[in-house]
């Protein structure tokens, strides 16, 4: 028996929402001083606000996969869910490592994780055009 098509987005959404709160409480307080002194407080800024948008994003999508009509549009999101996860992983995490001193190179990470970000909202227009009124299908 396969899982529903919600219970992957939900636990992203738990796992995401509750790093993505603990990571931005540490770059505002325990990790401030360094990345304050390495002029990185932006970089981790940036990384944390992507990262829980999209852990809430991910949330709502769990919720609306609940409801979901069609299998069609319950694949696209599932999808979506995949991609803001590598996007996560990818965007905000090299962010992070990069502004406590990782490898230089991470800057070519970011970009990678930006578009795995920008693929999921497509996943998400292409749901929204194969959606079915309740009833019809």
């Amino acid at each position: 028996m396969q899982p529903p098509p919600h219970r992957f987005p939900l636990l992203a959404a738990g796992i995401f929402g509750t790093a993505g709160v603990a990571l931005g409480a540490m770059g505002a307080h325990a990790l401030q001083p360094l990345l304050t002194e390495r002029g990185m407080a932006q970089v981790w800024e940036t990384g944390a606000r992507y990262h829980i948008y999209h852990a809430i994003a991910l949330l709502g999508l769990a919720a609306f996969l609940r409801s979901s009509t069609s299998v069609a549009e319950a694949n696209r999101l599932v999808w979506a869910a995949r991609c803001w996860t590598l996007g996560i992983v990818l965007f905000s995490g090299s962010l992070y490592w990069f502004a406590v001193g990782g490898p230089h190179g991470l800057v070519y990470v970011t970009p990678l994780g930006g578009v795995a970000l920008l693929v999921g909202w497509v996943f998400v227009i292409a749901a929204a055009w194969c959606r079915v009124t309740p009833g019809s299908g």
